[in-house]
């Protein structure tokens, strides 16, 4: 990782702007800039490191690895996210392995001075704890979802969670860019070529479809009724 000393304040930083009971200018000279080159690891399984990062550009991939070298992934982040907060707060290893899925720009803030902010700043620990319980929320629905669904509307679940709206007042959603199968795969815990055949079901049946720069959900409702009806036939 390179240092970089382009960023100013850590007031600019995602979840520290618009922080108005504490003055954050006091602690830039604890925080360090890094740029990491896409593929770089930033934090690996059972790292003894409890810094937090925050990204300011760039993207990066959180996942697990099994002892079989299975990989599942848990979440990407971009711009304006951070990860790392767990060990900060509990002192315990690594839990997940973080990679840079682009070049990317990290303000790193060690743990002893994010809990000092948290304990100064009424806003900025309101701030994480609602982060937190988000978080908390969208495992425990992708665990759910693992828990009780097959692979299809598993399947049919991350693709609404990774998307967006195609346009103002559309009711289409897009998956862009387009995610490798291998990737899909690692989402929900199966092989790529039973994502490749489910998807190939999905465009059959009217439910996705191909488009220059990623995947069309026309109907993303009917995906979601699908899978309200799955789970209530086995529940």
């Amino acid at each position: 990782m390179k240092r970089d000393t382009g960023m100013a304040s850590i007031a600019q930083v995602g979840i520290f702007q618009g922080i108005s009971d504490l003055d954050l200018s006091r602690f830039d000279h604890r925080c360090v800039w890094k740029k990491v080159d896409e593929g770089q690891t930033i934090i690996d399984f059972d790292d003894p490191s409890s810094d937090v990062y925050f990204i300011i550009a760039g993207d990066v991939r959180i996942q697990l690895r099994t002892t079989g070298g299975r990989e599942f992934i848990l979440a990407d982040l971009r711009e304006g996210e951070f990860f790392g907060e767990l060990a900060a707060i509990d002192g315990e290893p690594r839990s997940a392995n973080v990679t840079a899925l682009t070049r990317t720009t990290i303000c790193i803030v060690g743990a002893a001075l994010f809990r000092e902010i948290l304990k100064a700043s009424a806003q900025v620990s309101e701030r994480v704890m609602v982060l937190l319980a988000r978080r908390v929320r969208d495992l425990n629905a992708r665990l759910l979802e693992h828990a009780v669904l097959d692979i299809r509307h598993n399947l049919y679940a991350e693709l609404i969670r990774l998307s967006i709206q195609r346009a103002r007042g559309s009711q289409a959603r897009i998956v862009s860019p387009p995610p490798y199968h291998h990737v899909l795969a690692a989402r929900i815990g199966c092989r790529r070529e039973q994502i490749t055949r489910e998807l190939r079901a999905m465009e059959q049946d009217g439910l996705m479809q191909k488009a220059r720069g990623g995947l069309i959900l026309p109907d993303p409702e009917a995906l979601r009724q699908r899978i309200a009806q799955k789970m209530q036939e086995l529940g």
